[in-house]
């Protein structure tokens, strides 16, 4: 048995075994991106998930192979060639040039990218199919479908359109009604049309293969492997997921609901040829997961390992996949039983995430609530602001995770800047002022050393359960610790007397930052899989290492640090504006009747009433999160040392008063205001400010140009209105 991490510390007279773990071979994947489109933040999060979890891996001294690959064949992609007049090799050259700038921006390190258009992709495609067939699971049967006698293919369903058969709405696709939501089949379509070449298609019957999915072996090994567990203990499948797979394969005296699965494709198609069938290609949901294999062989090839021995059905490799939760039915079905019956290693390990949304709605370009990866990258945005974010919000269940700007800001500038930074920057000073870079530490030295130890391993745990989010909130709490023991110390005081301070006090000061700053390294230690830019400045710049942490460092204790350098700065709420920003809408992209006002004017972007163009449109979900109420106000004070305020109460009708600061001292004296009525946002949040806490904001209206009016409108609700009342 080979131990790896079990390097013995001495501290003190404690001797400590760190991190014992047996060493582990790992190959692992992330899905694989179709090659028609960039990068968009749902597959950088997952890459980050995967890459974080590969670190830690190697941190902790396992050998993993890491590799992914472009998505390249189907008719998406040939058509979308086709109409930009290039081939699709073309068009997947150039996306797949795009890739390295997302990657290496948000430091994600696969140690091999590969492309399923490969030589060795046709080569194992091919043969895993040869062997399914031998093993008797691949049969034939007619088809009959949709055929476009002008564009001269069959049609997939995405590429029909027609009249629903249920509510007979216009225009809609071959598979279901998105206006009142009916399934059906393409034949069903009333006056179905090609969207390719608006042509009415024609029944046509051809050929197809199918991999027979719904053979009793098949159901029978699916029903084993999808509950089963790996080599480590570790179930092959999240419980959620596990859950989904019995809505297919049944339980107790439930049958399986499972269907042959249609594998192959008519000419003309983008994909692998299949054996001895002229004009008959592979579905792309076949010989697309087998791209993780043809990338691994090709990585094999580069660095010279055994490709087969590697991935031997009854070797030691373990095979992990991480995905969402859109593709499980593929990866836990499909390609686990493809891979048995041909002969092959089986994975090990699906790992499943939900999808990523932004202030809780879908991504979305139109409403700005899309993030583009590239976009973040080029507003000079730190990658390990988003690769700590992203972790902080993941766990090991299949869940959603919320992208917040104004949570982004508040975690990375608290957490990060406040918390973490603010260790190293505030005891690195005493230290080299006053020390010469050298630490010493107070006799419990050892179990310091320790209790690092002990906890970076429980992260280290966490961080491959993939409970990253719990792993950060005790980061996090370790680092409140820091502070607080630093403060409670106030070294700062101490320094102030160091000249005149007996020995012990200047021992005092020196143990006091030495043992924060063993505690910033340790926590460096912790973030090193989340944060490697960083972890790797503060390993060379600050402690002198000459490599990169790994986790046995964590209980180290260092010695002596160099001076310290500025590490990262606060996130700039403008940085998200310029992220979020929408392009200026043209006319025919608002949304109808945007332009009512002003659609009788020849140019309606030069009219700016109250002196300011209008704000850009919003919708009536963006304008219910404003709460305006009906308010009387009470009372009104002038604000002593202000020229601008007035301080307003309110009732609101909520049976309590509120206390809302105002900027019209200018326009009107506290005796003209009390009584009257008002309209305020009542939703907003508190705002501390140098006079008081303001619990609102009152509505009032001036002219942009001060020149052409200098007045200050407060709004006023109608008699007969009363506190509390909503204005809709």
């Amino acid at each position: 048995m080979t131990l790896l991490n079990s390097e013995a510390v001495k501290l003190g007279s404690l001797t400590l075994l760190l991190a014992p773990a047996m060493s582990r071979t790992l190959f692992v994947t992330t899905a694989l991106p179709y090659a028609n489109g960039s990068f968009h933040i749902g597959h950088i999060m997952e890459y980050i998930q995967a890459d974080i979890w590969v670190r830690s891996m190697r941190m902790a001294g396992h050998t993993v192979h890491f590799v992914g690959a472009d998505d390249t064949h189907g008719a998406p992609i040939m058509l979308k060639a086709e109409a930009e007049g290039i081939t699709p090799k073309q068009l997947v050259e150039r996306i797949g040039a795009e890739r390295p700038q997302y990657l290496q921006g948000f430091q994600i390190e696969f140690d091999h990218w590969h492309s399923t258009d490969s030589a060795e992709n046709v080569e194992l495609s091919q043969d895993i199919y040869r062997k399914l067939r031998a093993a008797g699971l691949i049969n034939t049967r007619e088809i009959e479908q949709f055929y476009d006698p002008v564009k001269g293919m069959f049609l997939a369903d995405r590429y029909i359109k027609g009249e629903c058969p249920k509510c007979h709405a216009k225009d809609q696709y071959g598979d279901s009604c998105e206006a009142c939501g009916a399934v059906y089949a393409p034949t069903d379509l009333i006056e179905p049309y090609s969207t390719l070449t608006k042509a009415r298609p024609v029944l046509k019957t051809s050929e197809h293969y199918f991999f027979q999915l719904s053979d009793p072996r098949c159901i029978e090994f699916l029903q084993q492997w999808t509950s089963g567990s790996n080599a480590q203990g570790n179930k092959h499948l999240q419980a959620e997921v596990l859950a989904k797979t019995r809505e297919w394969l049944g339980s107790g005296d439930e049958k399986a609901n499972l269907g042959d699965w249609d594998i192959s494709r008519d000419a003309p198609y983008f994909g692998i040829e299949i054996p001895d069938a002229p004009g008959k290609y592979f579905y792309v949901w076949l010989d697309a997961p087998v791209g993780y294999l043809a990338s691994l062989k090709s990585y094999c090839a580069k660095i010279g390992l055994d490709f087969e021995a590697l991935l031997d059905p009854n070797g030691t490799t373990e095979q992990v996949h991480f995905i969402g939760k859109d593709i499980v039915y593929f990866h836990a079905l499909f390609w686990p039983a493809t891979l048995q019956f041909s002969g092959r290693k089986t994975p090990d390990q699906l790992n499943v995430h939900g999808f990523i949304t932004v202030s809780g709605e879908k991504m979305s370009k139109s409403r700005g609530t899309g993030i583009s990866p590239l976009r973040y990258l080029e507003l000079g945005m730190n990658a390990e602001w988003m690769r700590y974010y992203i972790a902080a919000k993941l766990n090991a269940r299949v869940e959603d995770i919320d992208f917040n700007p104004d949570d982004f800001i508040a975690r990375v500038n608290s957490d990060l800047v406040g918390k973490y930074i603010n260790i190293a920057s505030r005891a690195a000073n005493f230290i080299s002022k006053y020390f010469d870079g050298q630490l010493a530490y107070p006799d419990d030295a050892a179990l310091l050393g320790s209790n690092w130890a002990q906890a970076a391993d429980r992260i280290r745990t966490d961080l491959e359960a993939r409970e990253y989010g719990r792993a950060i909130r005790e980061i996090m709490a370790h680092a409140d610790q820091i502070n607080q023991a630093f403060d409670a110390a106030q070294p700062w005081l101490i320094a102030k007397t160091l000249a005149s301070a007996e020995p012990s006090q200047r021992a005092a000061l020196q143990h006091i930052c030495s043992s924060a700053l063993a505690g910033f390294k340790a926590l460096s230690v912790m973030l090193a899989p989340i944060l490697p830019a960083l972890s790797q400045r503060v390993a060379t710049e600050l402690f002198g290492q000459t490599s990169n942490f790994v986790w046995v460092d964590a209980g180290l204790l260092p010695s002596q640090i160099n001076p310290f350098k500025h590490l990262m700065q606060r996130v700039e709420p403008t940085m998200l504006d310029g992220l979020f920003e929408i392009p200026a809408a043209t006319q025919d992209q608002q949304p109808a009747g945007a332009l009512t006002a002003a659609s009788n004017l020849a140019d309606a972007s030069a009219v700016a009433p109250g002196g300011e163009p209008l704000a850009p449109i919003i919708t009536i979900d963006d304008f219910v999160k404003i709460d305006l109420r009906v308010a009387r106000i009470v009372n009104c004070e002038q604000v002593e040392g202000s020229t601008k305020l007035l301080r307003l109460t309110l009732d609101v009708g909520e049976g309590r008063l509120r206390n809302v600061f105002s900027g019209i001292k200018s326009a009107y004296t506290p005796e003209q205001l009390i009584g009257r009525l008002t309209v305020v946002v009542a939703n907003l949040a508190p705002r501390k400010m140098k006079f008081g806490i303001s619990e609102g904001m009152v509505l009032a209206a001036s002219h942009f140009d001060p020149t052409i009016d200098t007045g200050i409108y407060v709004l006023d609700p109608s008699s007969g209105a009363h506190p509390g009342m909503r204005i809709h």
